[in-house]
């Protein structure tokens, strides 16, 4: 017992949880943060802003996509002001930087069964030491302000004297600039960093944890690794989607700007709309988020829409494909749930555990695939100018039921994926953390 004993502290003693360690994990991270939202602004055709502002809306798209704030503010004169506001997670973004940083996070810990309690928060405290210091960074680079000509607003200057008196109202130019707030953005990204740090712990079946927590890998980590690979097979899926859109009809530049921006925002939208959630939202105004066409004409309307797969499937009737897709990936994620737990797991009890991991997989997808975006002009800051001023862009799921829709998916899905891997020769001890 003594000698094993002095093998795991000789093994912890050599295991690599050094600064060096964590600042590859976190600069692997940040680089493919920025070079994702750098390429996905390029192929959407920002490298054109006034004023050379690129690199830092590059940035500000980092810390959004960490779960930073921007504010956006502006001014178009003395009388007139213009008002601003988003809220939108770029989930390709977020999901580069969180896979790497998990990446490095893990990578010293393999071959080790159980890692202490301090030691883990230890090695999470470097990262998180390093990835405070990038966040503040990119909060101060994140900060532009952009001066429009009035006419851009206005008219070419020909049209009638209402024109040309609000034209006198807004002066010689327009300001419309953005920063990010740096307490909010250092807070929400170390927050951001730890569900990410966590929810590593919790899919990878090769990560030691401390000998308290050991007993609940047997049912965590299958439903929680089951349902990661749900959400990135169907980002997979969606990326093959999109490569073939891009040849098939063009445009792609705007194709490659969804993928490199908010695929994953449009994929999981999609997973719980073929589960039968519904969305509502509006596009309002001159401009709207990089979406398809079929999601665009839904949401264009005076009034609040509903999004789900009647409202879409108006739109286009292959939208019902959604459904049969969405019922093998669910299908699947339970097979492989049911896989990788003890043989002795009971049916029932694989219904439970699916339920719960799919409600709370549904609960992360409605929380960060919210959209709401908003600009307009206000005279004496009364009232919106209109004229094609202004816009908005909202999109929000009706999350109680799109949550209980996805509990009872999840128990009816855990009990058929049990019965199929009934018949997989399956241990029926405890998983091992060191399983392939």
């Amino acid at each position: 017992m003594n000698v094993r004993a002095s093998n795991d502290r000789k093994s912890a003693a050599r295991a690599p949880h050094g600064w060096r360690d964590a600042l590859a994990a976190v600069l692997a991270g940040t680089l493919a943060m920025l070079v994702t939202a750098a390429l996905g602004l390029w192929a959407a055709g920002a490298t054109g802003l006034p004023g050379g502002g690129f690199p830092q809306v590059v940035a500000a798209v980092v810390v959004m996509a960490a779960g930073g704030s921007v504010g956006l503010a502006g001014d178009a004169g003395s009388l007139v002001g213009a008002q601003a506001g988003l809220s939108v997670l770029p989930l390709s973004v977020t999901l580069a930087g969180a896979l790497l940083i998990a990446h490095g996070f893990l990578r010293p810990l393999r071959h080790r069964a159980v890692a202490g309690g301090r030691e883990l928060a230890g090695w999470a405290g470097r990262v998180a030491a390093l990835w405070a210091v990038v966040l503040v960074v990119l909060s101060l680079v994140a900060r532009h302000t952009f001066t429009l000509p009035a006419e851009n607003l206005t008219g070419d200057g020909t049209g009638d004297g209402a024109e040309d008196a609000f034209g006198d109202v807004l002066g010689d130019s327009a300001r419309i600039g953005f920063r990010a707030d740096l307490p909010p953005t250092l807070l929400l990204g170390l927050l951001w960093l730890a569900g990410v740090l966590v929810l590593a712990l919790l899919v990878s079946r090769r990560a030691p944890l401390p000998p308290r927590l050991v007993r609940f890998q047997e049912t965590v980590r299958p439903a929680a690794s089951a349902m990661v690979a749900l959400l990135l097979v169907s980002v997979a899926l969606g990326a093959v989607a999109g490569l073939v859109v891009m040849v098939v009809r063009g445009h792609p530049a705007q194709t490659l700007a969804v993928i490199l921006l908010g695929l994953p925002n449009l994929v999981w939208l999609a997973l719980t709309v073929g589960l039968g959630a519904s969305w509502e939202g509006k596009v309002q105004g001159p401009f709207g988020l990089p979406m398809p066409q079929v999601l665009d004409s839904v949401l264009r309307t005076p009034d609040l829409s509903t999004v789900d797969l009647r409202t879409l499937a108006a739109q286009d009737g292959r939208v019902w494909w959604l459904l049969v897709v969405t019922v093998l990936l669910v299908l699947g994620a339970a097979f492989l749930m049911a896989v990788r737990s003890p043989a002795r797991t009971r049916p029932w009890q694989h219904a439970l555990h699916l339920a719960v991991a799919l409600t709370l997989t549904v609960l992360l997808i409605g929380l960060t695939a919210t959209v709401s975006a908003r600009y307009g002009l206000s005279l004496l800051g009364i009232g919106d100018l209109g004229g094609g001023l202004g816009g908005e862009v909202s999109l929000r799921p009706r999350l109680w039921t799109a949550l209980g829709i996805a509990f009872l998916w999840g128990l009816a899905a855990g009990f058929l994926g049990a019965l199929a891997a009934s018949r997989v020769h399956r241990r029926h001890g405890e998983v091992p953390p060191d399983t392939p």
